[in-house]
């Protein structure tokens, strides 16, 4: 796979609830190692931005799977944890609102609300489960990738505050869209039913 195998929207599979995940075949393997493809690909075609995680649904596969970049802060190491059927078990702490952007959601950010910090339980690509106590982050990217699979986007947490939304200027600096210009006729967001 491909960067241009990531959907977009209005892409309607984004907007479905994933299936779990049986048993972890070489069908299975083969999609993730193909997600992996595609992220690399994505974030080697971008002069300004890292992919952190992508979902099975942003390829347009209707599994409850998603990768996690093991370090968000070195672009130089591609090795990815799996969550196979992730499931958020705890949301602990306050809540924080920082930036968030996505694949499928091409060149808009927005100011997000999540928890702080999180417990996940899932299974690995070897179908061994796990858990993760996340925190920052990491506990943000894991509650952005999970929404995947229950098929919300960042922008339904945030669409009805217009100041919420920004745009990555040519310099990779974040700067807030003009949101009557930008975003308001923007068909690719707003014809969507949350």
């Amino acid at each position: 796979m491909t960067k241009d195998d990531i959907v977009v929207v209005p892409e309607p599979n984004l907007r479905k609830r994933s299936k779990k995940v049986g048993l972890i075949t070489d069908e299975i393997k083969q999609i993730i190692a193909d997600m992996r493809a595609a992220t690399i690909d994505w974030e080697n075609s971008r002069e300004h931005e890292a992919s952190v995680g992508l979902a099975a649904v942003q390829v347009n596969t209707m599994l409850r799977i998603f990768i996690v970049r093991n370090d968000t802060e070195n672009i130089e190491n591609k090795d990815f944890t799996v969550f196979i059927n992730p499931e958020i078990v705890k949301k602990i702490g306050p809540v924080e609102e920082d930036y968030e952007g996505c694949l499928s959601v091409p060149d808009i950010y927005g100011r997000v609300k999540r928890h702080k910090t999180v417990k996940v339980k899932a299974l690995n690509e070897d179908g061994k489960p796990f858990r993760v106590t996340a925190h920052d982050f990491l506990a943000r990217i894991l509650q952005h990738e999970t929404d995947h699979t229950n098929g919300l986007l960042f922008i339904d947490h945030i669409k009805d505050d217009s100041t919420a939304f920004f745009k990555m200027n040519s310099e990779g600096k974040i700067e807030p869209v003009d949101f009557d210009t930008d975003i308001k006729d923007n068909s690719l967001l707003w014809s969507i039913d949350a």
